[in-house]
């Protein structure tokens, strides 16, 4: 029994144990205590800590010579901070901007167009689940290299959240996107009501993360794909996206998804159009990067787990031959390895599948796509698997 231990903790329970990840979800403040993502005080001396997105960090802050600025510790010189106007709200964003900006809100704060009343008592609670969940969602988008603009800043190609709920008639908001504004039913952030709808759709899966990371999927569609070089090899990967969108949602909902769905994609919904398919297997894209991006900081490493599974060969890539194809297939097999301990570990709890789905080898392809996608425009797509 000592062995088995010993074995174990060799593998998963060792945390900052050799090479953290590009976007590390565990830091350090000045007294030694771990910080994560969503700290805004340190709960050992009380520190004040600031997120600054442009280099992915957590840090404790020392009061700055002005008024309401701020110093990181351990780097002064990166300047003055200030930490975001939503601290003290509701949202309690715990983010940072330079102390010159004219902005009083960090970059995830301004993509706000329209935020959840907030007479309503229960809306409080609401929207700090989301902007817990849209905040995750922009430090990866920024991780990566993508563009994460503001409408306010730029109205046609830039991005914008509406958290609402019933109008004057009684009627629920759509959770969708829109030419870059992406809406959101605030009672989504009510675990039963999402739970309840969740089963109802027959959906394994159903979150506030989940839904940003899809919505923005087709944001970055039209930013990335469409009118691009990519448009031809996405519809020969993916399908014809000039289909008739409404006439293949009521196909859906009235058939439902195709018997052999499981083989091409990566959800039921998928299948219902070219565009579907690109934004569900985006958000698992994000899924899978940002998960082992944070069982990296964790020191955690698949590689050294015992699983019988099959490797996925290279010429299940899109483009096998593509010189960080190598290093993307480990990505993926070093995930499903990983998927399959997080599986267990939810069952030997009685919870769930922590990552209820099969890739088959068609959505490897698809994932591929997308990598390459966000590489070309990014550049920093690459960096995670250096780590995996």
């Amino acid at each position: 029994m000592y062995r088995f231990f010993e074995q174990l903790s060799s593998r998963i329970a060792a945390p900052f144990i050799g090479e953290t990840s590009r976007n590390s979800k565990v830091w350090q403040c000045r007294c030694g205590q771990s910080l994560f993502f969503s700290n805004s005080q340190c709960l050992a001396c009380s520190a004040m800590l600031g997120y600054q997105p442009e280099k992915s960090r957590l840090s404790s802050l020392q009061p700055g010579p002005q008024a309401d600025t701020w110093l990181l510790d351990g780097e002064p010189e990166a300047g003055l901070f200030r930490r975001c106007a939503n601290l003290d709200s509701p949202a309690a964003c715990n983010w940072l901007l330079p102390a010159d900006d004219r902005n009083a809100l960090c970059i995830a704060c301004s993509l706000n167009h329209t935020i959840p009343d907030l007479t309503i008592g229960e809306n409080h609670e609401r929207w700090r689940k989301v902007e817990s969940a849209k905040r995750r969602l922009v430090a990866q988008l920024v991780s990566l290299g993508l563009q994460v603009t503001p409408k306010t800043v730029d109205e046609g190609t830039g991005l914008a959240f509406d958290f609402i709920g019933v109008d004057l008639e009684g009627q629920a908001p759509t959770t969708g996107h829109a030419n870059g504004l992406i809406t959101l039913d605030i009672k989504e952030a009510d675990d039963v009501h999402r739970e309840k709808v969740r089963v109802q759709m027959h959906e394994p899966y159903r979150t506030l993360l989940g839904h940003f990371r899809h919505e923005v999927g087709h944001y970055y569609w039209d930013r990335l794909v469409a009118n691009s070089q990519w448009l031809q090899p996405f519809r020969q990967l993916f399908g014809d996206d000039r289909a008739s969108y409404a006439e293949a949602l009521d196909r859906h909902y009235q058939q439902g998804a195709p018997l052999d769905w499981q083989q091409h994609c990566v959800s039921a919904y998928a299948t219902m159009h070219p565009w579907e398919d690109w934004a569900e297997t985006w958000a698992h894209y994000l899924h899978m990067m940002d998960a082992v991006d944070t069982a990296l900081g964790f020191g955690m490493s698949a590689r050294e787990m015992d699983f019988d599974y099959q490797p996925f060969p290279l010429d299940t890539l899109y483009e096998p031959q593509h010189p960080g194809g190598p290093a993307f297939l480990s990505f993926v097999n070093a995930w499903i390895e990983l998927a399959g301990m997080l599986n267990e570990l939810s069952r030997s709890m009685g919870q769930p599948d922590f990552y209820p789905f099969v890739l088959p080898p068609a959505v490897i392809a698809k994932l591929h796509f997308i990598h390459l996608v966000i590489q070309e425009e990014g550049g920093r797509a690459d960096e995670v698997l250096a780590h995996s």
